[in-house]
């Protein structure tokens, strides 16, 4: 399947997950938290809030919490990606979501 990712475990509250990128695009998306997306080889090419960002082999990008973002074609290689919970004013936590 298309994107699909492997969790890798959890550290604390951050879920670590793998995937391998296949070139084909992924709909725009946004969470409640932050989440790193670490290249461990090929290219990442983003569109995040409107602006081209485009990650390279051995580079972490951090997406911020609320940020429209959207994976643009030709993306390939290896990603980790790093979601995790951020208290909020009630006290619970929320969970990343997306890929």
């Amino acid at each position: 399947e298309a994107w699909s990712s492997r969790v890798l475990g959890m550290v604390g509250a951050a879920c670590v997950k793998v995937l391998r990128m296949d070139e084909l695009p992924v709909a725009e998306e946004s969470h409640g938290d932050a989440e790193a997306l670490l290249v461990l080889d090929g290219r990442l090419e983003l569109e995040v809030d409107g602006m081209p960002v485009s990650v390279g082999a051995g580079e972490l990008f951090m997406v911020p919490a609320g940020a429209a973002h959207t994976v643009r074609p030709g993306s390939r290689g290896t990603l980790v990606i790093v979601e995790w919970s951020v208290p909020v004013d009630d006290g619970l936590e929320r969970s990343g979501g997306g890929h």
